[in-house]
């Protein structure tokens, strides 16, 4: 089989088990993000390495919430230097203070993604989200996950710290296609996504169905965007730096 076809026969596979027997989890994610809009709290987002971009995914898209709070340290991401991001996000006590920082309290909701949820950072990330009072949701792979050490001072994977967990329902390793001699395809980025977006989809429609809409960005791209999120900007950049 053409390998671009067993990758995505694979990634469909996958989606299809996470949308089936992930719905409670995903429900209780949208409930409780809702229930943070409603009564005027943040949403929060947290991923190191590969997984700051599902902590992008959701923050200033067409069609996205407005009230969404991606917690960024360059450390900790891939642009400036990759191999000592893996360093970082193994040090203690500089995620505590990202999230402090950030302003989590309770009420709140913080998602934090982590593939293998075994390193400090998203542990940390979750636990002192969790001692603000905030809910948070761990998007992490429960196969690799369970096969792992905690590789952290708590002693502790992000499944085991978190309030709600979703399985993003990847194999041991993520890459999941055998081409020749090698294993290729990770699922965990193109999942996670795919997971995010139907659980925007959900907590608006909760807002909605509560009479409380949520706020909502449209595509800047289109005529009337640039107007109809300008508003926006400028009622919440004071309070999240990378709008």
């Amino acid at each position: 089989m053409n390998s671009i076809d067993s990758f995505r026969k694979n990634l469909n596979r996958v989606l299809d088990e996470v949308f089936e027997n992930e719905r409670e989890n995903l429900e209780a994610a949208a409930s409780a993000a809702a229930k943070t809009l409603i009564s005027g709290g943040m949403i929060y987002t947290f991923g190191t390495g590969h997984a700051h971009i599902l902590a992008e995914e959701i923050f200033y898209r067409a069609g996205g919430l407005v009230k969404v709070y991606p917690i960024f340290d360059e450390k900790l991401m891939l642009h400036v230097s990759a191999s000592e991001s893996s360093h970082w996000e193994r040090k203690e006590d500089l995620t505590r203070e990202l999230i402090k920082n950030a302003g989590v309290k309770a009420g709140d909701t913080v998602f934090v993604f982590s593939n293998s949820g075994r390193n400090c950072s998203p542990v940390e990330a979750a636990i002192s989200a969790r001692e603000l009072g905030a809910t948070v949701i761990g998007v992490t792979n429960l196969t690799h996950s369970k096969a792992s050490t905690p590789r952290n001072p708590y002693g502790k994977r992000l499944f085991e710290v978190s309030d709600i967990v979703i399985d993003n329902r990847g194999c041991l390793g993520d890459a999941a296609i055998n081409v020749g001699d090698r294993t290729l395809g990770p699922t965990s980025t193109a999942v996670g996504a795919a997971i995010m977006q139907a659980l925007v989809c959900r907590i608006f429609q909760l807002t909605d169905l509560a009479g409380s809409p949520a706020e909502t960005f449209m595509s800047s791209n289109v005529d009337g965007g640039d107007e109809a999120n300008e508003a926006y900007i400028k009622k919440y950049s004071p309070i999240i730096p990378a709008l």
